[in-house]
């Protein structure tokens, strides 16, 4: 990955802590806790018109190694 990408994706990422600090700070809470395989990560996601959309997923050892890897991409 070319230094631009990194510097683009790493704006996006400050910018969007600063939107959205709850969020990030939760996400730093239960990864400081430690995230482990068979561990449930649910997401829900309500728009304007009320639609609400939920969906979730069971962590696999794969799934952490991802996480691992893009945790050390946004350092």
């Amino acid at each position: 990955m070319n230094p631009a990408s990194i510097m683009k994706i790493m704006n996006a990422k400050n910018k969007f802590t600063e939107n959205h600090p709850k969020f990030m700070a939760f996400l730093h809470a239960v990864f400081a806790k430690g995230v482990e395989e068979g561990t449930i990560i649910e997401l829900k996601v309500t728009k304007p018109d009320q639609e609400t959309m939920t969906t979730n997923i069971k962590v696999r050892q794969s799934d952490l190694e991802l996480l691992q890897e893009l945790r050390e991409l946004v350092r």
